[in-house]
């Protein structure tokens, strides 16, 4: 008996030491997992299985982990054992597949769906049969309550399947669409990480939809960075060309600098001037006054001349000539101090017409502003500033000559009065002479003939006087609005100042953001790929975290299709009939 057991220990030993993995598998298999869900028509959730597939190199009995609420075996006949969360079977050395029931395992992503035709909202089995101008709004977005693996590293695709027969006029902005015999094929594209609301819109007939096919699958594609060198010197050219333009508007805002400076120099100066023209006309008044009380005492003088002779007494003659010279000589002063301010004055407008600027603004650089993306406003009042200061210095060249006469003429007519007044006191002390004299009546006669080639002449200068006179207060008025036009030119080009300045910030700031774009540029590409490039992605099992060796999981997804009850009924029957050769080539499709 002893012998026996011994016997039968060391057989027992040998079977353990000959097929020590005969019992469990020698190594995991890899696995795949495909996780098909099906979805209402409006996009909530209802049942969801997990086919399993596993390639077997060497035959034994192996454990999947997964909560499913049930299994069925899809290669063979023999049974699988789902206990817990662990599923045990044995496969023999090639491919095993199984499924299991997942129930209330939520998706990764969340799907809404809405429905309406001819702009109101509807419940899809409303809709069925009816005709109009169809909305299908699909919304899609992360589950939190899901680990964001896969929401971060898959794309997904939504396909809606339109029949040709019904659909008219698809529009679908950020879809592909494609024919598909007499269907279209109507194909979203989610990337990874991403948050979706797509709408479709069509006009249709007898309204049905096919069932919304949606796929997830890794994003695991190897992106390559593009060659971009000819592009990035089409960029290095533009922010050469921005470059030129901000140094050129910089040279633009400092002629308009200067601008503004001459133009400010010129309202100074056509002020002074204008207070000393208004001045000059303003005492025109009084000097044809003055002149008047010449003229006619020079003439009463004449035709008295002789009652003076026959009295004998020529003093208040006398006295009268000198305060007539002394009036004169006083006028003479007045003009000339009138006519040293007018002198300063004139000046003044003189040195800031010249101070504007000749820079020639051509139609070539205007155009080159408007292209540059400069803001048009300011660009718009830089010309019609740059027009009314150029108007204003060819308005000033036309009547440059009216002005520099004003001068001159007030000169003119101080010296005029001074010779009148020199020539007063020369009668008056003539007149004291001749009364001390023998032939006092001779004396007389010449003085006779002196006052009235002086009265004449006096008459001829206070004709041309008034004249003159009637010119300055022409001149007055006429330089009002001049001066007027000087004050609105300064005022709109200390706006363009500050509006080319402005200008000058952004194409500044345009030339700094351009000057290294090659650069960025292909930085932003070097991190678009980083953030859609998932080639280092390793998959992770959807149904266990217990599962390892996962080759790849993928998603399929449906809703409930929208059609009429006959036409489900046969769907179902066909769905039924389907044999398991040809729901495992399902599995690929």
């Amino acid at each position: 008996m002893m012998r026996i057991k011994r016997f039968l220990l060391l057989f027992i030993i040998t079977i353990f030491i000959i097929y020590p993995f005969n019992a469990v598998a020698a190594s995991t298999p890899a696995k795949d997992e495909v996780i098909y869900t099906t979805l209402s028509s409006s996009g909530e959730e209802l049942d969801m299985y997990v086919v399993n597939s596993f390639e077997v190199k060497e035959p034994g009995e192996f454990v999947d982990y997964g909560e499913y609420s049930s299994v069925k075996n899809l290669t063979d006949l023999s049974d699988i054992s789902n206990e817990g969360d662990e599923v045990s079977f044995t496969a023999s050395e090639d491919s095993f597949y199984y499924q299991g029931n997942l129930d209330n395992k939520p998706l990764p992503w969340e799907f809404s769906i809405r429905y309406q035709l001819n702009g109101k909202e509807l419940e899809p089995e409303e809709m069925l049969g009816q005709d109009g101008h169809f909305k299908l709004e699909i919304e899609s977005s992360a589950n939190e309550d899901v680990d964001p693996i896969f929401f971060d590293n898959y794309l997904v695709q939504i396909s809606i399947t339109l029949d040709g027969g019904l659909y008219q006029n698809i529009e679908a902005e950020e879809a592909t669409i494609a024919n598909a015999g007499k269907n279209k094929q109507v194909t979203f594209t989610v990337m990874p990480e991403q948050e979706e609301n797509f709408l479709l819109e069509a006009d249709v007939t007898d309204f049905e939809l096919e069932a919304i096919e949606i796929t997830a699958v890794p994003s695991s594609m190897s992106i390559d960075s593009p060659d971009i060198d000819g592009v990035t010197d089409d960029f290095e050219t533009l922010a050469d060309a921005t470059a030129e333009i901000d140094n050129g508007v910089g040279e633009l805002v400092n002629g308009i600098t200067e601008l503004n400076s001459g133009v400010s120099s010129l309202r100074e100066g056509s002020g002074d001037y204008q207070e000393g023209i208004n001045q000059v006309s303003d005492g025109s008044d009084e000097l044809m006054s003055g002149s008047q009380s010449i003229n006619r005492a020079l003439q009463t003088m004449k035709d008295s001349i002789d009652q003076d002779v026959e009295a004998g007494d020529f003093s208040t003659l006398q006295d009268g000539l000198k305060q007539m010279a002394e009036g004169l000589k006083d006028a003479s002063e007045g003009l000339t101090e009138l006519q040293q301010n007018y002198e300063n004055a004139y000046q003044a407008v003189e040195d800031a017409i010249d101070n504007i600027p000749t820079h020639q603004i051509s139609e070539k650089d205007i155009e080159a502003l408007v292209h540059s993306g400069a803001d048009a406003e300011v660009i718009d009042k830089l010309v019609e500033t740059y027009e009314a200061a150029q108007t204003a210095k060819g308005t000033y060249q036309q009547v440059r000559e009216a002005f520099a006469a004003v001068s001159p003429t007030l000169e003119e007519v101080s010296n005029a009065q001074n010779e009148i007044a020199t020539s007063l006191e020369t009668i008056a002390d003539q007149i004291a002479a001749a009364s001390e004299g023998i032939d006092i009546q001779e004396g007389l006669k010449e003085l006779q003939e002196g006052l009235t080639a002086l009265s004449d002449n006096y008459t001829d200068f206070h004709g041309g006087l008034e004249e003159y006179t009637s010119g300055v207060e022409e001149l007055s008025h006429a330089y009002q609005d001049l001066h007027n036009g000087i004050v609105e030119l300064e005022d709109g080009t200390a706006e363009l100042e500050d509006g080319a300045g402005e200008l000058h910030e952004g194409t500044t700031e345009l030339a700094d953001s351009t000057s290294d774009l090659p650069d960025q540029m292909q930085d932003e590409i070097d991190e678009m790929i980083n953030d859609y490039d998932k080639s280092d992605f390793e998959a992770v099992s959807f149904v266990s975290e217990k599962n390892e060796n996962i080759q790849s999981v993928q998603f399929v997804i449906k809703t409930e299709g929208i059609t009429k009850d006959e036409q489900e009924e046969d769907e179902e029957v066909a769905e039924e009939e389907k044999s398991f050769w040809q729901r495992l080539v399902d599995l690929f499709k």
